[in-house]
């Protein structure tokens, strides 16, 4: 009976010590469940770009009625073959593919390529969609329920950005929040596949000098592909929690303020210099308090809310070496060697819509505070 009652002490301590935003704490930025039948451009902006976003990911984004669009309320990101279009001779040799609604403005090389002489056009098409310039909150609350897609290599991901790189400066400086990060890769796939899902806090004062605070989830009962489930980001001046479907599954939590609190520069313990690519050394310095932001900084200052599904990659997210992976992240002919591999990976990829595909239930995101009358 003691044990009991001390087990039921520790279980009631560990739920009231749960931090959580009240409803009243929040007011409703946007919400969108998808039922219009059609993107709702009041919030969303899809990015069409064969760039690589950063992560040198192996997929074109298009907004391609096959790629980005709503069926029985749900949002589709569905990746398909590029060879499916063109052929699969035209991938590698001979073949110029522009990408019809480019947004990456001036940037041309993000909107066409030409295959031959060791490039080759990406080999996948998908989506990604974000509220830039639409929606952003600073500090509040972001749930999105998903059903995560399955098949090797795939990389669906729900994260925000900063909406302006003038407050600390460009990534790392201004800071990146990943609520969800997964992998398509079967069960046994040794670096966390379907049956794992990731948040992670990315910044750092220089880019030779970054922090990653990570987290996830895991299941043994069943793989996220096979249901839906709310990721979730519940963001203070004074903590940072991620979790999956509810408050106790949590997926990282991170305190700022209070005891036992640390500033991300604090939690980033950084050396006193560094090189950051160059032959002299820098002295680190706390950018972000130089700049006046708060203890939470460089996560506090807007954010906006980006939804995607890539396919590889060359910035470690698939680890080299494991799960017979195609190619190698330093290789000039990463991209290359991936789409010569089409027929391995491809045929793990379900030919139906509906498992293949990166699917969206609903949005919700709230700004911390009570909403102006």
């Amino acid at each position: 009976m003691l044990g009991v009652g001390a087990g039921a002490v520790v279980c009631f301590l560990g739920w009231t010590n749960v931090k959580f935003l009240k409803d009243e704490d929040l007011c409703e930025v946007m919400s969108d469940d998808f039922s219009s039948g059609s993107l709702n451009t009041d919030f969303w902006t899809p990015d069409v770009e064969l760039g690589g976003f950063g992560n040198g990911e192996f997929q074109m984004t298009t907004k391609k009625d096959k790629n980005l669009f709503i069926q029985n309320g749900q949002l589709y990101l569905a990746p398909t073959l590029t060879s499916d279009e063109i052929g699969k001779d035209a991938i590698f040799k001979g073949y110029t593919y522009p990408l019809d609604g480019c947004t990456a403005g001036s940037n041309s090389s993000a909107c066409s390529v030409t295959s031959g002489s060791g490039t080759v056009i990406n080999p996948v098409q998908s989506a990604r969609i974000s509220t830039k310039g639409k929606k952003s909150i600073k500090f509040g609350k972001v749930e999105v329920k998903a059903k995560n897609p399955r098949g090797d290599w795939l990389w669906p991901a729900i994260w925000m950005l900063p909406t302006n790189d003038s407050v600390y400066g460009q990534w790392p400086l201004g800071g990146e929040i990943d609520i969800m990060e997964a992998r398509g890769n079967g069960l046994s796939y040794t670096a966390q596949g379907i049956n794992y899902v990731r948040s992670s806090l990315n910044y750092g004062p220089f880019e030779s000098l970054q922090t990653h605070l990570l987290g996830w989830w895991s299941t043994k009962r069943a793989t996220f592909d096979s249901d839906f489930h709310t990721y979730a980001l519940e963001w203070t001046p004074d903590w940072m929690r991620f979790y999956v479907d509810g408050r106790l599954q949590a997926m990282m939590n991170v305190k700022i303020n209070g005891k036992g609190g640390h500033s991300f520069f604090e939690l980033g313990k950084y050396p006193s210099t560094t090189k950051n690519g160059s032959d002299t050394d820098i002295v680190v310095k706390n950018i972000w308090e130089q700049a006046g932001g708060s203890r939470a900084a460089p996560f506090d200052q807007d954010f906006y809310l980006i939804i995607d599904l890539a396919a590889g990659g060359t910035s470690g997210w698939f680890p080299d070496g494991v799960g017979d992976k195609p190619w190698i992240d330093g290789s000039d002919s990463a991209m290359f060697d991936f789409a010569f591999a089409q027929d391995t990976w491809s045929a793990t990829w379900p030919s139906d819509t509906n498992d293949r595909a990166f699917r969206i239930e609903s949005v919700k995101m709230w700004s911390l505070g009570k909403c102006s009358s």
